[in-house]
């Protein structure tokens, strides 16, 4: 599964996820795990304001779906999708989770995991490291995004 046209499919899927989030009045991050057929383990977005929960990440929901799915916390094997560069808790997940690869779309210079050079992925003292390949579908990716916060700015200064 390393044809750009999987990964373009792929966070199209993690795109429908990040809309899903955006309906209920989340921030609209979409993720999901495949393996290594390419076979969707699972797909979730933001629930953190739902549950009121701050794990509630899209990430972390895909993990944790994923893994229950497997029968096994190791995601060897498996890819990441998601819309959004992933925080440091997500960053740390995903080593946690043994994942083999990680695929975002767009990047997020405020909190970010790898823009602020929290390079977690690649750190050699951990006893384990994956590939990560961003910018996948960026603009759409950071569209969704950006209607989201420019519609909540407009609804603050109304208030």
């Amino acid at each position: 599964m390393h044809n750009f046209k999987d990964y373009e499919w792929l966070m199209s899927k993690a795109i429908d996820e990040a809309y899903k989030a955006y309906g209920v009045d989340e921030v609209p991050i979409g993720a999901l795990v495949v393996d290594e057929n390419g076979n969707i383990l699972s797909q979730s977005h933001n629930l953190k304001e739902s549950v009121n929960d701050p794990c509630g990440h899209a990430e972390i929901l895909a993990i944790r779906e994923a893994c229950e799915k497997k029968g096994s916390w190791r995601l060897n094997n498996c890819t990441i999708f998601v819309t959004l560069e992933p925080c440091p808790m997500c960053l740390s997940a995903l080593v946690q989770s043994r994942i083999g690869r990680l695929v975002f779309g767009a990047y997020d210079s405020k909190g970010g995991a790898i823009s602020l050079n929290y390079n977690l992925y690649k750190d050699k003292r951990l006893n384990h490291n994956f590939d990560v390949i961003g910018g996948v579908m960026h603009f759409e990716t950071s569209q969704i995004l950006s209607k989201f916060f420019r519609e909540k700015r407009k609804s603050y200064i109304k208030e």
